[in-house]
C-alpha cells in the first residue's frame, strides 16, 4: 500500500502525506516497520538497564531477557498469525513455505507475548530467577515496543479501523477514491503510552509491590483497551467463519483474569499481618514475595 496517501481532515483538507514503507540501501529494501521494532527493543533495553536495580535484576539479566524475547516473540507472533490464517498458507494455490517469509507481513501481538513468556519461563528455570519478576520487567518492554510498533502499522497503512465520520478520522486515498477510518493504531499507541507512564509511576511505590503485580497491571490495562479498540478494527483475525474476533476475546479474558489476580493478591495481603510481609529490596539477589 505504499502508494496510498494518508490524510487527516482535522489538520485541514489540504493535509496529506505519503510516507514510504521502506528505504533501499544497495538494492535491498529495508522496511521501516522492522527498523521501528528494533528501536522499540533498544528503548526497552535502555529503560530496563536504567531501572534494573529497582526491578530486582542484574545487568546481565536485562541483556539476556532482550536476547530471549526477540526470537521468542517473533516466532510466537508469527505462529499465532499462521494458526488463525491457515487458509492463506495451506491448501490449493497456496505456498506453505511463505510461513517463513516474514517480509510478507503477518505478526500477532498476543502470539508475541506468549512466545516471549515461554522464553522467559525457560530462562527463569535455568537461572533460578522468579518468573514473575522477569514478567514485571517485561511489562515495561512490552508497553514500549507496542507504542513504537504501532507507528510502523501507520507507515504500512494497516491496523486501521472501520469507516467513520469522527473529527479525528484518518483518510486513505486509493487513486481518486478516499475512505475515512478510525486511526486505531493511534488509539493503541496513546493507550499504551498512558499505561506505561502510570505503570512507571506505580512501580516507584515500593511498599505495595510484589512479584507479578506490575505484569498483572500491564495485562489488565492492555487487555481492557484492546478489547474495546479491536471492535473498531477493519483487519481483525476471526474464529473460523464466525464474527468473533480472536484478539478481542483474548483481550477480554486476559483483562478479567489479570484483574481477578490483582484483587485476590490485594485481599490476601490485606489479611496478613503487615509485620510478617517481606520488605521489597533493591538487591537483585534477594527474593521478594510472590
Amino acid at each position: 500500500m505504499e502508494s496510498v496517501a494518508i490524510s487527516f481532515p482535522l489538520f485541514g483538507e489540504g493535509f496529506m502525506i505519503n510516507p514510504p514503507r521502506y528505504i533501499t540501501i544497495f538494492g535491498f529494501n529495508i522496511y521501516i516497520y522492522g527498523i521501528l521494532i528494533a528501536i522499540g527493543f533498544l528503548l526497552g533495553l535502555l529503560y530496563l538497564q536504567k531501572r534494573r536495580e529497582a526491578l530486582g535484576l542484574e545487568s546481565g539479566t536485562v541483556f539476556d531477557m532482550v536476547i530471549m524475547a526477540v526470537p521468542g516473540g517473533v516466532i510466537g507472533s508469527r505462529l499465532f498469525f499462521v494458526l488463525f490464517n491457515a487458509s492463506e498458507f495451506f491448501g490449493e494455490g497456496n505456498r506453505w513455505q511463505d510461513i517463513f517469509n516474514f517480509r510478507l507481513g503477518g505478526l500477532a501481538i498476543y502470539g508475541g507475548v506468549i512466545g516471549a513468556a515461554i522464553a522467559f519461563l525457560i530462562y527463569s528455570r535455568i537461572k533460578k530467577i522468579p518468573f514473575l519478576r522477569l514478567a514485571d520487567a517485561g511489562a515495561f518492554g512490552l508497553f514500549i515496543g507496542q507504542v513504537v510498533g504501532r507507528w510502523g502499522n501507520f507507515l504500512n497503512r494497516e491496523a486501521f479501523g472501520v469507516e467513520t465520520t469522527v473529527p479525528w478520522r484518518m483518510g486513505l486515498t486509493f487513486g481518486i477514491r478516499a475512505i475515512y477510518v478510525h486511526p486505531t493504531f493511534l488509539y493503541e499507541a496513546l493507550w499504551n503510552t498512558m499505561g506505561f507512564i502510570l505503570l512507571h509511576i506505580f512501580s516507584k511505590k515500593r511498599k505495595t509491590r510484589y512479584d507479578g503485580q506490575l505484569f498483572f497491571i500491564y495485562v489488565a490495562w492492555y487487555g481492557f483497551g484492546r478489547s474495546i479498540i479491536e471492535g473498531l478494527r477493519a483487519d481483525s483475525i476471526f474464529f473460523m467463519n464466525t464474527d468473533i474476533r480472536v484478539s478481542q476475546v483474548l483481550a477480554a479474558v486476559s483483562f478479567f483474569a489479570a484483574a481477578a489476580l490483582l484483587i485476590w493478591n490485594h485481599m490476601r495481603r490485606r489479611g496478613q499481618n503487615p509485620e510478617t510481609l517481606p520488605e521489597p529490596t533493591d538487591n537483585p539477589d534477594s527474593e521478594r514475595s510472590d
